[in-house]
């Protein structure tokens, strides 16, 4: 059983060697334990450093976000063989240590997916601002939502992930991936678990690359999440439009009856029959792009197995070919 521990990096040469060196090397059920640095364009000795700790290094000659990083790390993570992928910051927020309590359950088979969780248990909420809290509970709240089961934290990029959730991931996303990959893993029925850990609320050096601006990272978050909602729910996500739309023009056509019980004429408010129409109208449109793309969701559906087969086949092919390999030699 191969662990690779996957670590997303921007300039973080003051602490990228303490998170290397902190990771455990003996975990239950892990035979070998591997290091991947994604260094998402750093300006600072970040890989230089991660290499001379003993880590695989990935090079972002610009930085493209930490979805990018998140995606190459995958990609590295995989040719390398690994069984369990985890993924840590690089900025000593998460406790090493706590690696294995999120490994434990993917390698018994419990899950195939766990995400710490910062929220789940009280005593272990961290220190950090009201407006972050806030947002981490209303992102959460939000997601459950969609899925239709609670969860308590869906923005922590301290997880772990079996193959088989790995090679299901079909993410777009530049900006982050940690809500992205929930909703994908979810809507696969992916067996998930969250694990309470404590960890430390705001950073000791430098800046989030992420949280740094609240503004954006809600708009940008949000963006992400309901792009994924509508390519996984789109009959839902264009019914609720067109629910909209068909109220308001209820609202407009149910003014200019009014109107016409009241003064017994139309005038001077024709003009809200036809802004009701048009709301009509829209709805309806809604509605049948929502069945149209309700119909392209089955064949994504389709194309997401074959792709997940495909990719198992091909790791599987790799490693047989590398034990052939080591027979021979």
């Amino acid at each position: 059983m191969k662990l690779v521990v996957q670590i997303p990096a921007l300039n973080e040469a003051i602490t990228i060697q303490e998170v290397i060196e902190k990771i455990p090397r003996e975990i239950e059920g892990v035979d070998i334990v591997e290091v991947v640095v994604v260094d998402d364009g750093s300006s600072d000795k970040t890989s230089e450093l991660a290499k001379a700790a003993g880590a695989h290094v990935v090079r972002h000659e610009n930085p493209r976000g930490v979805g990018a990083a998140f995606r190459s790390g995958i990609e590295k993570s995989g040719s390398l063989g690994a069984d369990i992928i985890c993924t840590i910051d690089a900025d000593m927020q998460f406790n090493p240590a706590d690696i294995p309590k999120l490994v434990m359950p993917i390698a018994s088979g419990k899950a195939d997916f766990a995400t710490a969780s910062r929220f789940k248990d009280a005593e272990l909420i961290p220190e950090m601002p009201a407006a972050k809290k806030w947002g981490n509970d209303f992102m959460a709240r939000w997601i459950s939502a969609f899925t239709k089961k609670r969860y308590y934290d869906v923005s922590c990029g301290f997880r772990a992930y079996s193959r088989n959730a790995y090679l299901r991931l079909v993410l777009t996303g530049e900006f982050t991936y940690t809500h992205e990959t929930f909703l994908c893993l979810a809507y696969a029925r992916v067996p998930m678990l969250e694990v309470p850990v404590k960890v430390r609320g705001v950073r000791e050096h430098g800046k989030s690359r992420v949280a740094n601006n609240l503004f954006r990272y809600g708009f940008r978050t949000a963006s992400i999440i309901l792009k994924t909602y509508r390519d996984y729910k789109p009959l839902r996500f264009f019914g609720y439009i067109a629910t909209f739309l068909f109220i308001l023009a209820l609202c407009f056509l149910s003014f200019l009856i009014y109107w016409k019980i009241t003064t017994g004429g139309l005038f001077p408010h024709k003009w809200a029959g036809f802004v009701s129409g048009f709301f009509a109208g829209s709805a309806l449109v809604m509605v049948t792009i929502g069945i149209v793309a309700e119909m392209l969701d089955r064949m994504r559906v389709a194309n997401d197995e074959v792709l997940f087969r495909i990719r198992r086949l091909e790791y599987m092919l790799n490693e047989k070919a590398e034990e052939t390999g080591s027979d021979e030699s």
